[in-house]
């Protein structure tokens, strides 16, 4: 068969496993992974009938296509494969078939709203790592009314958190100041719970609706899904 036809590794790689290809090409310069019983360089390709293996695990040399799907992830559902206590996971939420893929980014067990999964590993790094600047939107719920000094502080200011300062865009969404929409272009782990709980509030709710250039159909209930394009 002609070179022309050979694949490369570390595409095939972050594509069978849902990685990027740079931790691809890290798992290859690990010597973890053999191509025909080597171990495989950097910048290998291979044939279809090439055997792969990572340590003892065989790899499926089939194509694979890449799938992205959009989730309205329910409270109370964990984005991880195994329950955490008593709490269900998304997987147990979607068909087998879209098992092997994984969250871009994540929503905590108390969370909800637009979540999406991929096995694109590529895509999943240009949607979260910071240097590709993708806005989030949320709608958020405070247990009290959030004083005018405090949104000051968040929105021109930012908090300091003991992982950096967090700066957050707020818009009232009503005369109770209860509720907002919070936009933000950062992802740490419970960044806004966290930004609004050092001023002495708690999150009571909070629902994401917007990621990068992805929006949460308003007729897509809790725990339904559509299949969409990459943008």
């Amino acid at each position: 068969m002609d070179d022309n036809n050979k694949q490369r590794l570390n595409k095939f790689l972050a594509l069978q496993l849902g990685i990027s290809r740079r931790q691809a090409d890290d798992l290859i310069a690990s010597g973890k992974v053999t191509l025909n019983s080597q171990k495989a360089e950097l910048g290998a390709r291979f044939l279809p009938t090439d055997d792969i293996k990572i340590g003892e695990k065989q790899v499926s040399t089939t194509a694979e296509t890449y799938t992205y799907l959009l989730l309205n992830k329910p409270k109370n559902f964990v984005c991880s494969r195994k329950r955490q206590g008593d709490n269900e996971t998304i997987y147990e939420i979607l068909p087998k078939q879209f098992h092997n893929l994984k969250p871009v980014g994540r929503l905590d067990k108390d969370s909800s709203g637009l979540l999406i999964l991929t096995n694109d590993g590529d895509f999943a790094f240009q949607m979260t790592h910071p240097k590709f600047y993708k806005i989030k939107q949320y709608i958020v719920e405070l247990s009290e009314p959030l004083q005018p000094l405090h949104q000051q502080m968040i929105s021109d200011f930012g908090i300091d958190l003991p992982d950096g300062p967090s700066k957050l865009t707020l818009e009232s969404l009503d005369d109770s100041r209860k509720k907002w929409k919070v936009v933000m272009s950062e992802g740490r782990n419970r960044q806004i719970r966290r930004t609004f709980l050092a001023l002495g509030y708690d999150v009571t709710y909070l629902h994401r609706t917007n990621f990068g250039a992805y929006i949460l159909p308003e007729d897509l209930g809790l725990g339904e899904y559509i299949l969409v394009d990459k943008k």
